[in-house]
């Protein structure tokens, strides 16, 4: 199974935190193809969809940065009204919690990134409703 690896940055919610975070990773020489930024409290997580992310993994590691290595799948769906909701009740149906969740449209495509609580098993039933799973090469040439 070709995943779609992000990296996971826990890191103190304040001033200059994405910044010094970005630096790192462009100091790699590496291309973030996407990031979501959620914070609670004095605290959040930065998710990065990288070129390299074992690379920007070491390097925040290496810099004391709390993080780790995320799969997830990136699911190609209509750009309509309710495509969202058609994964996630397909989703629910099936008992497959639905962690985190983002979306986009890139060259007219919509895609979202789901966090699930079975992967593999979410896979196989999205791909049998006849969704488009992306690989990663397709995430990092959007």
């Amino acid at each position: 199974m070709n995943a779609v690896k992000l990296v996971a940055v826990f890191a103190e919610n304040k001033p200059g935190q994405t910044a010094r975070v970005t630096r790192i990773l462009a100091h790699a020489n590496l291309n973030i193809r996407w990031v979501t930024i959620a914070s609670v409290g004095a605290f959040g997580v930065m998710k990065f969809l990288v070129d390299n992310a074992q690379l920007a993994y070491e390097a925040l590691k290496h810099e004391g940065y709390v993080t780790t290595l995320l799969e997830v799948l990136a699911v190609e769906v209509s750009d309509q009204p309710g495509a969202l909701h058609a994964v996630a009740e397909c989703l629910a149906f099936h008992q497959i919690n639905l962690e985190n969740t983002s979306g986009f449209v890139a060259n007219q495509r919509a895609i979202l990134v789901l966090e699930v609580s079975d992967l593999a098993r979410a896979r196989e039933i999205l791909q049998q409703q006849n969704l488009r799973v992306l690989t990663r090469e397709e995430m990092l040439t959007l």
